[in-house]
């Protein structure tokens, strides 16, 4: 299929791997430490955040002071990657290998596009697969996470691709205001529920289930880049 994107960018968390889970035990463990409970509120506040800016957000709306933070940090990346590394514990989404399988067997480049930390990328490539990603970035491999475009531009980089040709999958509105920012073609397959009125005017799409997007999904959404401006460059 000849008018597939150059490349596919997936978030990791909640997008391919159902984590948050588990991130909602070691964050309600945090919250307890800290004196307080963690809510449903404070999980929307936080998701498809690094762990550098959800903590900030936790401890605010815990009412904690700011000198909290380090050590919750530390606490919730601790208690993660244990949580992480349990046998079958991370847990794909439904249609995520499939797509994943086609993509790759279609000879499209892929890129694992995180805010979690490396070790816990790693422990989830491990169950989905090193070889369907041609890249990884890890969201302590950048200077600014997302909401910024920092991530995916980095991968984009690796990859020596064009971003209008690149089609980015997402879970959260912060991960898709970093695909967007990035110039990316953004889908969005909310883990949670999104109001209409919250969504993005310049995402592409918005699907329930990654079992709607195969690659003539993609075809459609692909932009290829403009050749009088190849040239041009």
């Amino acid at each position: 299929m000849s008018d597939l994107p150059a490349a596919v960018l997936f978030d990791m968390d909640g997008l391919l791997v159902d984590t948050e889970p588990l991130w909602t035990i070691a964050e309600n463990e945090a919250a307890a430490r800290l004196g307080g409970r963690f809510t449903p509120e404070m999980k929307l506040a936080m998701i498809g955040h690094g762990i550098d800016t959800a903590v900030p957000i936790m401890v605010s709306m815990l009412g904690r002071p700011v000198s909290d933070e380090p050590a919750t940090t530390e606490f919730l990346l601790r208690r993660s990657a244990e949580l992480f590394r349990e046998p079958g514990a991370v847990v794909a989404q439904p249609g995520a290998l499939e797509l994943l399988g086609a993509v790759t067997a279609a000879g499209v480049s892929t890129a694992l596009v995180s805010s979690s930390y490396r070790a816990l990328v790693d422990a989830v490539v491990a169950v989905l697969g090193a070889h369907h990603f041609t890249v990884t970035v890890a969201g302590d491999e950048v200077a600014r996470r997302k909401p910024f475009p920092d991530p995916y531009l980095a991968a984009i980089r690796l990859l020596g691709a064009d971003p209008a040709a690149c089609v980015v999958l997402e879970d959260s509105l912060t991960g898709a205001a970093a695909g967007i920012a990035a110039g990316c073609v953004t889908v969005l397959v909310p883990s949670m529920p999104i109001a209409a009125a919250d969504l993005p005017g310049q995402v592409a799409a918005r699907v329930d289930s990654l079992h709607a997007v195969d690659l003539a999904t993609l075809a459609g959404l692909a932009h290829r880049p403009d050749p009088a401006r190849a040239d041009s460059g």
